[in-house]
């Protein structure tokens, strides 16, 4: 297998501006599956930086109060903590919209005000696109002369309320506002990465590419501008500590990093036409897929984006596509339901007609029955790439907001069988197959260490495994929850269809709030990621 078979060229990733460089080798990746998971081990490193050491995290919503394990600390003290122990604290936050809109602006604003107190520095970010959001979630820390120590984490956890789960799926304690379907403490799935080696100076690059960026934090909103002026808000980021060399080579994982910067003016200093890696990535393996492709989206709702599963579905008749989504939107109301489902609605039939009965959608409850709230964004191809970031399968992730994703791929062949799955030569590897392993004994409840993994490697096993659990929770319902409830948590999903009328309005809500187009005129005439 070669790398530059699976990864993006240089002239394929298309932004020659940035000094990110193109991939990283000898990484080791660890994957950290739900957010308890996640903030345990996030809470260990930091309160192993000293005096001197480096802190940058980005985030699309920030709570200060969020506890990280359930006797804490919160993540404002744990980052406060640091920064007075002499630790050089940095963020970015999304200005985000107000609180009243359902929304964290206040709540980033006092996550940012305690840990400047402490001696950090966190700024709002606004440079984005009307109705935009920067929505990277990314935590650096490095160790100044210890650079072995050197650790980062990306993916799809934001540091706040609702995060908190673990595999038994209860929900956080500390929850946030969502649809009522959800319960009083909504269950959340979600996946972060843990990276060790050279790519932590590729996402360390990623941080500071945003933080010396010289447009004004806040030049794309003028009332935004006022209101920090009159409140002496903080608008200039101040300097950095140079960045130190890249961390030796530790692992058998290469790692490229892929980022979703839209078309905006003014532009961005390090993207000035923009950057949309995270699609072109995703298109490239998507293409190379010959058996079995597993998503974990929280939205999986462009059609676009779909046509590229599509086109993958009909060039090759011995293709699945397996898809883990939302039961239900997050959001209630006569107004805002309608426009999240018929995205999806639209984007899975489309799969279904290019499929022809190999595309297998289903979504996710615990085991009282109450829904899990899918916020995941993984993709595996045939057991030998994958891809985990912050981005949805949408249009509005690969063009509008800004998005970090990471694609992985293992120099270890995976040896147990079928050591081929996909016929092409490029072999089972070890992450990306223990990766889908991972997920899918928590959704069939199957043993931990792998000892009932048998039927789930091959591609077709293991896909009339998923959906003969799936049919049978679902019977299980259907006959009114009689006898044993059958192991799995996994159940066929339904989208909702919606009346003629609705979607007449529905529609171009969808289009232009929910899943709107980031790239410049001439790639959207070029239909070009």
């Amino acid at each position: 297998m070669s790398t530059v078979d699976w990864f993006l060229s240089s002239s394929e990733r298309g932004n020659q501006i940035s000094k990110l460089p193109l991939w990283s080798d000898g990484n080791l990746v660890v994957p950290r599956v739900h957010g308890a998971a996640y903030f345990d081990r996030l809470v260990s490193a930091v309160e192993g930086l000293d005096a001197g050491d480096q802190l940058f995290f980005t985030d699309w919503r920030g709570d200060p109060d969020q506890l990280m394990r359930p006797d804490g600390p919160t993540v404002a003290e744990l980052f406060s903590s640091a920064a007075r122990r002499g630790v050089v604290v940095k963020g970015l936050m999304w200005r985000s919209h107000s609180d009243k809109m359902g929304y964290s602006q206040e709540e980033s604003r006092h996550l940012g005000d305690e840990v400047e107190a402490a001696g950090g520095e966190v700024l709002l970010d606004q440079r984005v696109r009307r109705a935009g959001s920067h929505h990277q979630k990314l935590v650096v820390l490095r160790h100044v002369g210890r650079p072995h120590k050197d650790v980062a984490f990306a993916g799809g956890i934001d540091l706040c309320h609702g995060r908190r789960d673990d595999a038994e799926h209860r929900g956080d304690p500390q929850p946030i506002a969502m649809s009522e379907k959800y319960g009083r403490h909504p269950p959340w799935h979600d996946v972060q990465l843990e990276l060790h080696g050279p790519v932590v100076g590729a996402l360390d690059t990623t941080f500071r590419e945003r933080w010396f960026d010289p447009t004004s934090l806040d030049s794309h909103d003028p009332i935004a501008w006022v209101r920090d002026k009159l409140s002496k808000a903080d608008l200039s980021a101040d300097p950095l500590p140079d960045q130190p060399p890249d961390p030796d080579a530790c692992g058998p994982h290469a790692v490229q990093v892929r980022r979703t910067y839209p078309s905006i003016r003014p532009g961005y200093d390090f993207a000035p036409r923009g950057e949309r890696s995270v699609a072109r990535g995703y298109g490239k393996a998507i293409r190379r897929a010959r058996r079995l492709i597993y998503l974990e989206d929280q939205y999986m709702w462009s059609t676009q984006v779909a046509k590229l599963f599509a086109d993958a579905l009909r060039d090759n008749p011995e293709l699945h596509l397996v898809v883990v989504v939302p039961r239900f939107p997050d959001v209630d109301g006569r107004l805002a339901l309608p426009p999240n489902q018929v995205g999806r609605a639209e984007a899975i039939a489309l799969c279904q007609r290019a499929g022809r009965g190999r595309v297998h959608v289903f979504d996710v409850e615990n085991h009282v029955g109450t829904p899990v709230y899918v916020h995941a964004k993984v993709c595996v191809v045939d057991d030998i790439w994958a891809g985990v970031g912050s981005d949805n399968f949408n249009r509005r992730s690969w063009t509008h907001d800004s998005e970090l994703s990471c694609s992985i791929l293992d120099s270890s062949v995976d040896e147990r069988q079928p050591k081929d799955p996909a016929g092409d030569g490029d072999r089972a590897r070890t992450f990306a197959r223990d990766l889908r392993l991972t997920l899918w004994r928590e959704h069939l409840d199957r043993a931990e260490d792998g000892s009932q993994d048998q039927d789930l490697l091959d591609p077709d096993s293991a896909v009339a495994a998923i959906v003969a659990s799936a049919d049978a929770l679902d019977e299980w319902h259907r006959r009114g929850r009689a006898g044993s409830r059958p192991p799995g948590r996994l159940r066929p999903h339904r989208p909702e269809k919606l009346g003629r009328v609705t979607r007449l309005w529905a529609v171009p809500i969808y289009r232009m709030v929910y899943d709107p187009d980031g790239r410049s005129w001439r790639d959207k005439l070029h239909k070009r990621w």
